[in-house]
């Protein structure tokens, strides 16, 4: 097997640290955390809000260094 199979073909944490599924997951945290932020309900969800979306923001910016 040549180097170029290799890389075409994920394996350990290659494969887990793959950019798609992260990069969703924190497009669903940022999503959830605006969410939280304009719900009229709940005030500790309001207060955490801003907590979420900084924590999805910089999930993505790290998860976009990720191979994909």
């Amino acid at each position: 097997m040549n180097r170029a199979d290799a890389d075409a073909t994920p394996r350990g944490w290659k494969r887990f640290f793959r950019r798609g599924p992260w990069e969703n997951a924190a497009t669903v945290l940022i999503a959830a955390g605006v969410v939280m932020l304009m719900q009229p309900y709940f005030m500790v969800l309001y207060t955490f809000s801003f907590a979420v979306i900084l924590t999805g923001t910089v999930g993505f910016v790290v998860v976009s260094h990720f191979p994909e």
